[in-house]
């Protein structure tokens, strides 16, 4: 009996392990499979932007704002902005866009969808510490995790709405945090000669890139010790905070004590 339930639980563990790895291949394979339909469609959307002239510079605005307001990658048209309109007019207008978009998402985020952003940031331990870290620093916080590549970007749009950082704080720290990061990229897309490759991975590899990993680590190391450290300071606060109200509580029941003792 003993063998038999061993057998089985080893068939269960070895063929069910296989299972698990084939599952996570296809959903990974499927993942990879709407990237890059999402991105073969923005590059063709891009290749049609390039031949509208000045209505071209409006679509790409309002296509930016689309896609950071419903999820889309932002990558693929900062580096179409270089391509398009240069190193200048690039950086201007995804400046531009990126701030519009994420205003945009800011606001969906405080007044529309609020109850849903908060579920998804109490399962996310990480962006709890950026909530409470933002209630101490505010506009600070928010620079900093623009300039960090592990907190995603779309997301928190939609997760600063919730926190204390007032919308004038939000749209300056976010424009002055997305700037760096904004010319860097369009920087690598004006150095593509054919629109098309954008998102295949065959975009001029230069020095740049190797600066945008460098500034990314940088600034998630930055970020993560500095959140890390306001979170500790606002615990640590909150726990003085209740030790002050349980002696204040229990001076209280003595006091009341002392005065019943007394009456009797």
């Amino acid at each position: 009996m003993i063998s038999i339930n061993f057998k089985k639980n080893n068939f269960i563990f070895k063929y069910g392990g296989i299972v698990i790895v084939v599952a996570f291949l296809i959903i990974a394979a499927k993942q990879m499979e709407i990237t890059t339909t999402i991105n073969g469609f923005l590059s063709t959307l891009l290749q049609g932007i390039d031949s509208l002239g000045f209505w071209g510079i409006l679509i790409f605005i309002g296509v930016y704002i689309l896609a950071t307001v419903f999820f889309l990658p932002g990558s693929i048209l900062t580096l179409g902005a270089g391509a398009i309109f240069g190193l200048m007019g690039g950086s201007v207008l995804v400046s531009l866009a990126s701030t519009l978009g994420a205003t945009v998402a800011f606001l969906i985020g405080r007044y529309l969808a609020r109850g849903w952003v908060r579920k998804q940031i109490e399962k996310r331990p990480n962006f709890k510490a950026i909530d409470n870290a933002v209630a101490q620093e505010g506009w600070k916080i928010v620079g900093l995790t623009r300039l960090s590549p592990i907190f995603p970007f779309v997301f928190l749009n939609y997760a600063f709405g919730v926190t204390q950082v007032s919308l004038k704080d939000y749209i300056l720290a976010s424009w002055l945090g997305m700037m760096p990061g904004t010319i860097l990229y369009v920087y690598i897309g004006s150095l593509t000669k054919n629109l098309a490759t954008l998102g295949t991975g065959n975009e001029p590899a230069n020095t740049v890139q190797w600066l945008i990993r460098i500034i990314g680590f940088m600034a998630t190391v930055g970020v993560t010790v500095y959140v890390t450290k306001i979170a500790k300071k606002a615990l640590n606060n909150q726990m003085t905070e209740q030790d002050k109200t349980d002696f204040q509580e229990n001076d209280q029941n003595k006091t009341t004590q002392l005065s019943k003792e007394e009456t009797s």
